[in-house]
């Protein structure tokens, strides 16, 4: 019988959690379809306490008041998503309760969870059952009853755990969006799990094993045939940190005024910053409203409508939780020394966000100074665009996003670097971005260059063909797995089992037809061969046109093509 644990050991626990669900975090994806389709409650956990694990084996504790501060401070920090950020406020009353205290018995762990679950439902405006916070909620209790009849903490964990785990299966009778899909909460069976990871530390089970330091590598994979993307109400998933005024900051208005404009608000907050998670169509109103309360530390801003889309294609999630991106940063952070700025040695100087090979080339072959890789399956960060741009020899930098998942991760670039005027054009896609670079005048004036170059990047209309990995029912359309895909400008075109005929549909097209060039980008996994086909196909149905084929070597997409 274990009676009490000490800091060391509630580290310990938490990094054993952080193991089990970094194992079973693409089952718990494949679960996510509330509140909206998104596919990633899974990854975004096991990121959340992925950096209370990295905190605890950097900073050993052996009083439990303590390390728990710490673990919440970090799980704050590093929460990710609206399940990261109520994880974290469950693991805030494990601070607020074990505050000061060398160890803890059974009855003070239950008051702790039991605190948790306090703040995750003061925090959430509108609480839905049937969600993570039915399961906490159900599990602490339990913790609470068996701790007035025991001072076993595994029994006491035990017991809460199936209470925990009673309460998951029901969620999908309490959520009708759960019902319809027919799975039980994704948040709920995390939460399950992470209790599960805890109690396996006291009783001496090994932990599952994972790569490198622990975190999850984000492979996001959903099956939401069921869903629509006029399901998601608000589009951008918006989380963000302030370092607040003063300590005693009361931030009812602004969750009042949060709740005006969004949904799925949970609100977390230490004695020095706050942590949000709301969907709204305006995350630029919600960042300047939280100016009033402090300073904007941090920032993620996600848009769950093509998210959906991709999920229906059969494709990763757009996100910025790539962990391969997370460690090449680290790995570039340890080697090169923070904040260093080339000096100038030109006026002007291009940073580009590009994908695939063959348009990394075609950019440096365009000019571009720095290449960014990211795009569709993989958003870099604001950092990852400062440091390219800081190593650009310009006293003006030009940034292509070439994404709209990304523009507003590049434009909080501006004012960051000391002596370097950077100039966000927003270009949505590569096609735009290689429409701006070939109307870019080194002699003009900076302002005459954005214009000129926005002015290029709205004249071209961008298609892509990719393909749908399962069956579903998208847009209006009836997907069925093996079918390729097309899209104009971000919209579904159509699909069809042919990629020839998807392609002559394209090409039959008005913005192919009324076109004077036509720019078609094959990928790496088309062939020379395929690539000559379509290429042919074009020529054949758009004979006023100047075409070009370009080996792009892009993921994800089989052809990429621009019409101006």
């Amino acid at each position: 019988m274990i009676d009490k644990i000490d800091g060391a050991v509630f580290q310990r626990m938490v990094i054993h959690a952080s193991a089990s669900i970094a194992a079973q975090k693409q089952a718990i994806n494949e679960l996510n379809v509330f509140p909206v389709p998104d596919g990633d409650t899974g990854t975004n956990m096991s990121l959340t306490i992925g950096t209370a694990a990295a905190e605890a084996q950097k900073k050993p504790a052996f009083a439990i008041g303590q390390a728990a501060s710490t673990n919440a401070s970090a799980l704050l920090r590093g929460a990710r998503g609206n399940s990261g950020v109520i994880l974290s406020l469950l693991f805030r009353g494990f601070g607020q309760a074990l505050k000061g205290k060398e160890t803890a018995d059974c009855k003070l762990l239950a008051a702790a969870l039991n605190a948790g679950v306090s703040n995750a439902y003061k925090a959430v405006m509108n609480p839905t059952e049937g969600t993570i916070l039915t399961v906490s909620r159900l599990a602490a209790a339990k913790a609470a009853e068996v701790a007035e009849e025991t001072n076993d903490i595994e029994e006491m964990l035990s017991e809460a755990i199936q209470a925990g785990q009673a309460a998951l299966a029901n969620t999908i009778n309490q959520n009708p969006v759960l019902k319809k899909a027919g799975v039980v909460d994704a948040g709920g069976k995390g939460f399950v799990i992470i209790l599960q990871g805890m109690l396996d530390e006291l009783r001496g089970v090994p932990a599952p094993q994972a790569e490198g330091n622990g975190l999850p590598e984000p492979q996001e994979k959903a099956d939401f045939s069921s869903m629509n993307v006029e399901d998601i109400t608000f589009a951008f998933d918006t989380v963000y940190i302030v370092r607040k005024t003063k300590g005693d900051l009361d931030l009812t208005p602004y969750r009042e005024y949060l709740n005006s404009i969004g949904d799925s608000l949970v609100i977390g907050e230490d004695d020095e910053s706050f942590k949000v998670h709301v969907h709204t169509n305006t995350p630029g109103d919600a960042l300047n409203e939280a100016q009033k309360y402090g300073t904007l530390e941090l920032a993620k801003i996600e848009n769950m409508v093509t998210q959906a889309m991709d999920l229906a294609a059969g494709h990763k999630a757009q996100s910025t939780d790539d962990l391969a991106a997370i460690e090449e940063e680290l790995e570039k952070q340890e080697q090169a020394e923070s904040g260093a700025i080339v000096p100038a040695e030109k006026h002007y100087g291009v940073v580009a966000v590009s994908a695939g090979a063959g348009m990394g080339a075609l950019f440096r072959d365009l000019g571009v100074d720095g290449i960014i890789s990211g795009g569709q399956t993989m958003n870099p960060s604001t950092e990852d665009i400062a440091r390219e741009i800081a190593r650009t020899p310009a006293e003006v930098v030009f940034v292509l996003p070439n994404n709209k998942n990304i523009i507003m991760a590049a434009e909080q670039t501006v004012g960051l670097i000391e002596g370097r005027e950077i100039v966000v054009l927003p270009s949505k896609t590569v096609p735009q971005g290689i429409a701006a670079l070939l109307v870019m005048d080194p002699e003009a004036s900076v302002e005459d260059n954005r214009q000129a170059m926005q002015e290029a990047m709205s004249r071209v209309r961008t298609s892509e063909v990719t393909y749908a990995a399962r069956d579903s029912d998208f847009d209006g359309f009836q997907i069925r797995e093996g079918d390729y895909m097309a899209l104009a400008d971000g919209k579904l075109f159509g699909t069809d089992q042919e990629i020839g005929a998807i392609l002559t549909r394209l090409a039959e097209a008005a913005p192919q037809q009324e076109a004077e060039f036509i720019n078609v980008f094959y990928g790496e996994d088309v062939s020379e061969e395929d690539a000559n086909q379509a290429l042919a196909i074009f020529q054949e149905k758009c004979p006023n046109a100047e075409i070009t084929l370009l080996s792009g070597g892009q993921p994800v997409y089989y052809y990429m093509i621009s019409a101006e």
